[in-house]
């Protein structure tokens, strides 16, 4: 049977609420920096655009007639001006479009997740709040709340996320604090915040996704 652990949970005024029940095996998992580099490494090639581009022999503008007579000049013999070794010509092995993404087993971009959340969770910079809201999308709100919370750099992962909340209006013009939906969150992101802020909504519903 699977043993759960307590975590506390606050109020934006960083009161104490409550406690949660998280599942080990979401929240309590040992560090894998192995599974962590791997997921990330694949996100990060998934986001790569891959429209680098040289041109090859049959691109270069310019005529394809031979310079000059084969033999006889006491140089070196060559073709056209548009081959690799003319400037202005082609270049030999260039980088062509082409998709960085690969595959990754479901398996183990769930697993780098779940190491992700127990990574946060054991250096202490993960908070469960019981809910996160503004009643007005005004930045020195935002703010209060982030001083009241004591957090810096910071991810909150929300269950859903309305396009138009007045979260991710105020937001918008603070640096360093993210939202994304508990259906977006992912392990590059996580990773690269210095805290993470979870509603019970989002832990619930992670919990689901991930067992």
């Amino acid at each position: 049977m699977v043993t759960k652990m307590k975590q506390i949970v606050l109020d934006i005024n960083a009161n104490k609420t409550g406690d949660i029940e998280l599942n080990p095996e979401i929240f309590g998992l040992q560090p894998r920096m192995d599974i962590l580099s791997r997921v990330i490494e694949w996100q990060l090639s998934k986001r790569r655009a891959g429209t680098h581009k040289t041109k090859v022999v049959a691109e270069v503008r310019g005529s394809g007639k031979k310079i000059y007579r084969q033999k006889g000049t006491g140089g070196a013999r060559h073709g056209s001006k548009r081959q690799v070794q003319f400037r202005g010509g082609a270049v030999s092995f260039g980088p062509v479009v082409r998709s960085h993404a690969y595959s990754l087993p479901k398996k183990v971009r769930k697993l780098g997740l779940k190491i992700a959340l127990s990574t946060k969770m054991a250096s202490g910079e993960l908070l469960i709040v019981n809910e996160f809201n503004l009643s007005s999308p005004k930045l020195k709100d935002l703010l209060s709340i982030i001083g009241t919370l004591n957090v810096k750099n910071t991810l909150l992962i929300e269950n859903e996320v309305k396009a138009d909340s007045n979260i991710l209006k105020a937001s918008g013009n603070i640096q360093n604090f993210d939202v994304l939906p508990q259906i977006g969150a992912n392990v590059y992101d996580i990773m690269r915040k210095s805290n993470i802020i979870l509603t019970v909504s989002a832990v619930k519903a992670l919990e689901e996704r991930l067992r």
